[in-house]
């Protein structure tokens, strides 16, 4: 009898270890695989069972979360939420998050580690911290300034600044409301049938996820280019500069829209933007310094963070003679981001430097203790710094007496550049407006804000003076903010 007790007992605690064995195989080895299940429902449930950490903008915040009571229990809400999409994106409980939403998810939804009171505190409670919030670098008046000065008109507006990199606004036109995308009912579906089949694409982030060819704002980086590699060492002295001029190779001539551009200084060409002049100043530079100084300004960088990723901005680094001249003045294949544009100018009010970008100016616990901290890093030298000087005295003159006279400020130096980039076949395309341009006030030993305007659908019918009409009041507008906010 004792023998058949032994028996029993002995396989019972057989069972016993495979139960645990068992326990152990799905608890631990296969809880990785279990938890990404699509069938798992639970991960959405926990995601969504406690509010989502803010997204703050001048430290008052511009999302919340309402409580629905169902089993995707907080949904997001947004305050102003057509101004700040391109900055948050959205966060949904069926289409996922973008941008803000998306970089910055872990310390929104409460699962980033650092939040946690003690180290694998988490992982040992399987607890879960509220959500953090992030504290931007966006100043509600510029933003509101860029959104005001686009009108509606498919567009969009950065602004930087220089000396720091952060990112002082970021508007796209049209815009969306994100908050109608969360929920799970029926009108969050048909709400993103629509946005994604209008024409106008109003969840295209256009400052920094839409390149164009950026015209004659270009000629910053081809004149950077000239002066360091010593192609041009007097800004008054005469160019050798026909007009029209042929491109080499081909019957192509380019023409101007102002006249004076025969042989004309950089100093005149710049501040009247003579395309011939510029168009030959980028061939007789050369390839190789054009490529590498719109390398150093931030074109074809791929790796580019905010911390959303950044469109490349496209600098074609093999081309023949004539397609050179053409990129020169930014037309043949180069384009580039409103935000790249915003680097151009920051790169020359800021000495040559050019700071990274960012959006975010630090993440805290939802008490406020500091998790992580974003400070000004330099990329790279642009330009030589007398180089960038030179720059800052024609950008200003473009403003004072030049194509760019709607964004002078009294009593503040302002330094612009205007542009109009053809487009569509045979540049049959409403022409973009661009201006590009940076503001130093009296009192300041520096320039506090750099922007880049793009319009659209601009009335352009001048050329470069149509960027000076379109865009150069509404960077004007954005300067006079971040000046006041500064």
């Amino acid at each position: 009898m004792k023998r058949y007790i032994r028996h029993a007992a002995a396989f019972c605690a057989l069972l016993l270890i495979a139960l645990l064995v068992n326990a152990t195989r799905v608890q631990v080895f296969q809880a990785g695989s279990l938890d990404a299940n699509e069938a798992n429902r639970r991960n959405a449930i926990v995601r969504f069972e406690q509010p989502r950490g803010d997204i703050l903008v001048d430290g008052r915040p511009v999302t919340g979360s309402r409580d629905t009571g169902e089993q995707l229990r907080y949904e997001r809400t947004y305050r102003n939420g057509p101004l700040y999409a391109p900055v948050t994106g959205y966060a949904s409980q069926v289409y996922g998050t973008t941008f803000l939403e998306h970089a910055e998810d872990d310390i929104l939804s409460g699962t980033d580690p650092m939040l946690a009171p003690l180290p694998l505190w988490n992982d040992i409670t399987r607890a879960q911290n509220p959500g953090g919030k992030v504290e931007t670098t966006i100043k509600a008046a510029v933003q509101q300034a860029a959104y005001a000065g686009l009108g509606g008109k498919r567009g969009a507006v950065a602004a930087l600044e220089p000396s720091t990199g952060k990112i002082l606004a970021l508007v796209s036109a049209p815009s969306y409301d994100p908050e109608r995308l969360s929920g799970t009912d029926r009108a969050v579906a048909d709400t993103w049938a629509e946005l994604n089949g209008s024409a106008t694409k109003p969840m295209l982030n256009r400052a920094i996820r839409q390149t164009y060819p950026p015209g004659s704002t270009f000629k910053v980086v081809t004149a950077a280019a000239a002066l360091d590699a010593g192609e041009v060492t007097d800004l008054d002295a005469p160019t050798k500069s026909p007009n029209p001029y042929t491109l080499p190779g081909t019957s192509t001539q380019l023409t101007n829209e102002v006249d004076g551009c025969k042989n004309a200084s950089l100093r005149y060409a710049f501040q009247w933007s003579c395309n011939t002049v510029f168009a030959k100043l980028g061939v007789d530079t050369g390839l190789t310094p054009m490529v590498g100084t719109a390398r150093d300004f931030g074109f074809n960088d791929s790796g580019l963070r905010i911390p959303s990723s950044v469109a490349a901005s496209n600098f074609d680094t093999s081309m023949d003679r004539a397609q050179l001249g053409l990129s020169a003045i930014g037309q043949y294949d180069t384009r580039a981001t409103p935000l790249q544009m915003a680097m151009v100018a920051a790169a020359v009010a800021n000495g040559g430097s050019v700071k990274a970008p960012h959006l975010v100016d630090r993440t805290t616990t939802e008490d406020g203790d500091v998790v992580d901290a974003t400070g000004a890093r330099t990329l790279r030298q642009a330009m030589n710094p007398g180089t960038a000087a030179q720059l800052r005295e024609m950008m200003a003159q473009v403003v004072d007496e030049g194509t760019g006279t709607n964004a002078a400020i009294p009593g503040v130096t302002v330094g612009g550049k205007t542009g109009t980039a053809q487009h569509g076949i045979d540049n049959s395309g409403t022409p973009y407006a661009w201006f590009i341009s940076w503001a130093q006030a009296a009192d300041d030993p520096e320039p506090s804000v750099a922007v880049a305007v793009v319009v659209e659908d601009a009335a352009a019918d001048r050329g470069d003076i149509s960027g000076g009409g379109s865009a150069a009041p509404i960077a004007k507008a954005v300067m006079e903010a971040a000046i006041g906010a500064h």
